[in-house]
């Protein structure tokens, strides 16, 4: 299958797995794709992933993520250097505020990185520095995010299976069909009329700070990730060693909360613009190249694009190649554009800030089916 070649480094350590596993072989007449799937298109994108290999682009260039790793720890140190030097008065606390949540995002980029396993050939260095950025940089479990996200991958836009989309229909609801579906069985569990409004003020500056917050910690005990906990524990007490040392507790509480809300804000108009204006629907169990392209859209590159984005401008060459390194989706991206028009398949691109716009536009879109749905009789 396309999907686990995408998500293996190591195929022959993960085939010992799958033995067990196995319960029989495909009749010598029986196709091995199944009716869904476009049959010629499996077969274009796997001699592309070969051409991908041979290019030796799923090979990382370390210095480029030793620099990433050094700037982040570098503008951590700084934030807690503008308080000690020049005191905590208004000015030093919102500079030091600003370069936090820088560090703190570009370390949320760079776990995204190890989690994939794009940083390093071994998997288990991968999975050690995940822990160090993941649970001691940013305090929260690095098994939490593997389980989420890799569903996540395996079936984007997918309602019941992509976990990034639960929030429908609880909080806003996603997509023309799910939109007309849920108003036609007259649900309403928010003003989905108004969800392009209240989008500002709910999921960008909230996710981090409140679920996200309680969910880590929620999941790491439940399913006993001890050592992520540890990990994890050790981001709080140097946070609060460091700055509880400068700052009155109402400071520091302020400088946590105001972090999280900006980071989290950050996050969410980067991570949705590339999925919430895309198809949301079923899993109709398509191809791997058709399922991913449908779900993901790219932003236009340049510099500070791929710098505060994390390289998730490039959502539709990471979404077919999860653990190609960040630094060789420009490389690659030709080839799958031209792939995607040999098959009819639409490569979005599109400027930084229309891809934000797009986000509101596409809940107020949803939001106005929906109501079309319910009101009719």
């Amino acid at each position: 299958q396309d999907a686990f070649v995408a998500f293996h480094v190591d195929k022959v350590l993960v085939s010992k797995y799958l033995k067990p596993l196995q319960i029989g072989e495909l009749a010598p007449d029986q196709p091995s794709i199944e009716p869904t799937k476009n049959e010629l298109l499996v077969k274009d994108f796997r001699e592309l992933r070969a051409t991908v290999e041979r290019m030796g682009l799923l090979e990382p260039n370390q210095l480029f993520f030793f620099l990433l790793l050094a700037h982040i720890l570098l503008l951590d140190t700084a934030a807690w250097l503008i308080l000690f030097y020049f005191g905590t008065s208004l000015l030093p606390f919102v500079f030091s505020l600003l370069v936090l949540t820088v560090s703190q995002v570009q370390a949320s980029w760079l776990q995204h990185d190890l989690g994939h396993l794009s940083v390093f050939r071994k998997t288990k260095w991968n999975h050690l520095l995940h822990k160090f950025v993941m649970c001691h940089l940013i305090g929260a479990s690095a098994k939490w995010w593997t389980l989420l996200h890799s569903q996540h991958h395996s079936k984007p836009n997918c309602f019941h299976k992509d976990p990034d989309i639960d929030m429908h229909p609880f909080l806003f609801t996603l997509g023309k069909k799910l939109s007309v579906e849920l108003g036609i069985k007259k649900k309403k569990y928010m003003p989905y009329n108004h969800q392009h409004k209240y989008f500002f003020i709910t999921l960008p500056p909230l996710l981090f700070p409140t679920y996200f917050h309680c969910h880590t910690f929620y999941i790491a005990y439940t399913k006993k990730y001890w050592a992520d906990l540890a990990w994890m524990l050790t981001f709080y007490i140097r946070f609060f060693y460091t700055y509880g040392s400068l700052l009155e507790t109402k400071t520091l509480n302020s400088l946590i909360w105001l972090h999280r809300m900006l980071e989290s804000s950050w996050f969410v108009w980067v991570s949705q613009m590339n999925h919430i204006p895309m198809d949301i629907d079923y899993d109709k169990n398509l191809d791997w190249m058709s399922t991913q392209v449908q779900a993901t859209c790219n932003v236009e590159q340049s510099l500070f694009n791929d710098w505060f984005t994390g390289h998730l401008n490039f959502q539709i060459e990471h979404h077919l190649f999860p653990t190609m390194p960040r630094h060789n989706y420009w490389k690659v991206a030709p080839l799958v554009k031209s792939l995607c028009a040999k098959h009819g398949l639409e490569y979005q691109c599109k400027p930084l800030l229309t891809a934000f716009t797009d986000i509101v536009h596409s809940l107020k879109n949803s939001g106005e089916l929906w109501l079309d749905a319910y009101l009719h009789k």
